[in-house]
């Protein structure tokens, strides 16, 4: 399968993350933690979380194995 990790980083430390997997947002820190909760309850954002997966991750993964196995 496909996981995404969208992480949020500021001053080099990553605060928030979402993983696909999970299908939350997981803070690391007490900002990241606060703002977990809130973006969590966005069923809107999360939609638009897991919509990346779709669009994004699936479509560019399907393009660079396609291309593996053009070369084999």
């Amino acid at each position: 399968g496909i996981e995404n990790i969208d992480s949020y980083v500021f001053n080099k430390a990553e605060y928030i993350r979402f993983n696909s997997t999970v299908g939350r947002f997981v803070g690391y820190t007490e900002h990241g933690l606060k703002n977990a909760e809130a973006w969590n309850s966005d069923a809107g954002l999360l939609g638009q979380e897991q919509g990346e997966l779709e669009r994004f991750c699936k479509h560019n993964a399907d393009l660079h194995y396609s291309a593996i196995l053009d070369k084999t």
